[in-house]
């Protein structure tokens, strides 16, 4: 615990860069029920909506934090304190979509632990601010604070 908590203020990334492409959007619109024409139709999209394309659904940029934080944070099934456990996605204190994704944009993920704190012996939360990014754009995609429950095993 004394050692993840001076990690505080530490940052991690950025991640590699994820392309968001037509086909991914349509995966998740398939998925989630979705069919909202300003993310899986591109003619009606740059006809009617409010970009010149498709963008991203917000969730599926939400859902892209999982495997930016795998990449920087590398910190599934690893020794935590002289235990080996696993982390648990907990939720998040807030999250802001700030900016929207346009279709085939590449998106990475920057990671800031602002808080450790042990809930109950073998239980540790973690609260992460996350920054995604698009890269060559100046406003962020998404702002937030994630949190993870690492439990020991």
């Amino acid at each position: 615990m004394k050692a993840l908590k001076a990690n505080i203020g530490k940052s991690f990334g950025p991640s590699k860069e994820f392309l968001v492409t037509q086909e991914i959007i349509d995966q998740f619109a398939s998925a989630t029920q979705d069919l909202d024409p300003l993310h899986i139709d591109p003619k009606w999209a740059a006809e009617n909506g409010p970009f010149p394309s498709t963008i991203s659904f917000g969730f599926l940029t939400m859902s892209f934090i999982t495997a930016m934080a795998h990449d920087v944070l590398q910190y599934e099934r690893e020794e935590r304190d002289g235990s080996s456990g696993f982390p648990l996605n907990y939720g998040f204190n807030k999250m802001r979509l700030i900016a929207p994704v346009p279709v085939n944009s590449k998106i990475f993920g920057i990671f800031t632990i602002k808080d450790v704190v042990e809930r109950k012996p073998g239980q540790i939360l973690q609260t992460y601010e996350v920054v995604v990014h698009i890269k060559g754009v100046e406003k962020p995609a998404l702002v937030g604070e994630w949190l993870a429950l690492w439990v020991n095993s």
